[in-house]
């Protein structure tokens, strides 16, 4: 399990062991698709969720709160490329158009993981072992041009009854279960996404893709129910096979459930909306402070359950006094210290005035809990990139209609569904801008943070601000490229470098910083 983009540890080009030119598709498929599920939730999860401001930690604090995650590596996600092309290839040979289209998806996924992340990348020359050992790097343009048609391959090759396919073995396929029809979906799904990735600097091909799509349901069907969401479970049968934050195998205190806490930006923007996730996604907090001015001056004391202070002993000092959800603040200082912890500075200390997250991120998982999954594309995100869409004006339906049905989904999602007439009803009533479609997109994105980190590049919304230790004054738009590449692919890695565009805040760190441009955002002033 991952539970940092620090940690995306290799895989085995051929984890099975077995011969490349006789193995069944079936064997490799399973570990490729629990790689794609173990990395959308070790970042969006992890560090990602830091940077977007969802979770922040006060224990081994570092990387996750400011920023400071160094240089992460893509070599797991080229180890996840080879398998799935091992699967694409045998599946050719043995004429499996089900595994085709499969791989097809995930092979975009991946590309576009890895473009979306550092920008320009090796993808027509990637993948040829020994052959190429330098690889040239791709521009985006040419890397997003190509998912795009192998997505359009993938909808043909899914797009018959299950019966008509060869070979499908239900148990290998750790998402959506042998079933065709919901793989067409993701696949179309994935098109809607990544149209809409390049809307600003192509936004005529953006518009004519995604009407193409919604004007035909019956050849591009895409997912608009949550029962379609693209998820992963965890059986929770070992630490490897566990949701990362559990206390069942990893049973010190100071593990990753007690040291990661909610952001108190997210929990603020829940709490002002009254919104019912709040409690799925974190618990009350244990010790609420009261700061009473008819105390006695120096009165520190517990009293039914509460912390009464008297105001000189919080003076100048800003304390959460919110009697049942407390969130860390981004970047503060010492985040252990937050909110008068009385348990000291020690990494993983416990912090009786802080919310935990909600005491089921303590458990291991089973295939069938539904809300500890990777998240990999949801109806959510659909709906409310269509309600974008309809914003520009393109012919997608209605804005307001995909708002509600994008908020809906996400409420059903996170199992509080039956409260959603009273939620749309109150405070996220639709409005009609773009901040509060954007704002509930990236409220649905909770431990899938990567996407919302990928649409605030894009737009600048939510509009979230840096906290005191942040390492510069704006959140970064991609990562580095790590030391293999500018070790090892030195001309190659360096050109693709000098493509970025350094900005106000790469001082320091040359071109090949988290806070350089990659094309992707060249000429957009987005978000900064």
């Amino acid at each position: 399990m991952f539970f940092s983009c620090q940690d995306l540890t290799e895989l085995n080009v051929n984890p099975n062991g077995a011969n490349a030119d006789a193995v069944d598709p079936n064997l490799v498929l399973t570990t490729v698709l629990t790689g794609v599920g173990n990395n959308a939730l070790g970042l969006g999860f992890g560090d990602v969720a830091g940077i977007m401001q969802h979770t922040q930690k006060d224990g081994w604090y570092g990387g996750h709160n400011s920023f400071a995650y160094g240089r992460p590596d893509w070599t797991s996600l080229y180890s996840l490329l080879n398998n799935n092309k091992l699967v694409y290839d045998r599946s050719v040979e043995l004429n499996y158009e089900f595994h085709q289209g499969v791989s097809l998806v995930i092979k975009s996924m991946l590309f576009g993981m890895v473009t979306d992340l550092w920008g320009d990348a090796p993808y027509t020359q990637a993948l040829k072992g020994s052959e190429v050992v330098r690889p040239v790097y791709d521009d985006q343009e040419t890397i997003y041009n190509g998912i795009l048609a192998d997505l359009e391959t993938a909808n043909t090759l899914l797009s018959k009854e299950k019966s008509a396919y060869t070979r499908i073995v239900d148990e290998a396929d750790v998402i959506y279960n042998g079933n065709p029809a919901s793989w067409r979906k993701l696949a179309n799904s994935l098109m809607v996404r990544y149209y809409m990735r390049i809307s600003s600097k192509k936004p005529d091909v953006a518009k004519a893709g995604i009407e193409k799509i919604m004007a035909d349901p019956a050849n591009y069907p895409i997912i608009i129910s949550a029962d379609d969401d693209a998820t992963m479970a965890f059986p929770g049968t070992s630490s490897g096979t566990s949701w990362p934050s559990n206390t069942v195998y990893d049973k010190s205190t100071t593990g990753n459930y007690f040291r990661t806490k909610m952001d108190s930006v997210l929990v603020v923007d829940l709490l002002q909306l009254n919104d019912p996730r709040l409690g799925v996604f974190a618990e009350k907090v244990k010790i609420p402070l009261v700061v009473d001015p008819n105390q006695p001056a120096n009165t520190d004391k517990i009293v039914n359950g509460q912390r009464i202070l008297s105001p000189d002993k919080v003076a100048n000092l800003f304390v959460n006094t919110n009697p049942n959800y407390v969130g860390l603040p981004s970047q503060t200082g010492i985040p252990g210290l937050y909110n008068l912890n009385p348990n000291g500075t020690s990494q993983g200390s416990a912090n009786p005035h802080v919310s935990q997250l909600n005491p089921r991120y303590k458990l291991a998982g089973t295939e069938d809990d539904e809300l500890l999954r990777a998240r990999i594309l949801s109806a959510a995100e659909m709906h409310f990139t269509l309600a974008e869409a309809a914003l520009k004006g393109w012919t997608v339906g209605d804005a307001q209609a995909h708002y509600e049905a994008g908020v809906k989904a996400s409420l059903e999602t996170w199992g509080v569904g039956g409260q959603y007439a009273t939620y749309i009803g109150g405070n996220a009533a639709y409005d009609g801008t773009l901040a509060q479609i954007m704002n509930q997109k990236w409220i649905a994105s909770w431990t899938a943070a990567t996407e919302a980190w990928f649409d605030y590049r894009r737009t600048g919304l939510p509009v979230l601000k840096t906290g005191v230790s942040s390492i510069r004054q704006v959140l970064p738009v991609r990562f580095p490229y790590g030391d293999n590449e500018t070790g090892l692919n030195v001309d190659n890695v360096n050109s693709a470098i000098g493509q970025l565009e350094l900005t106000n805040y790469s001082a320091g760190e040359g071109q090949n910083s988290s806070w350089s441009k990659q094309w992707l955002l060249q000429g957009t002033n987005k978000p900064w």
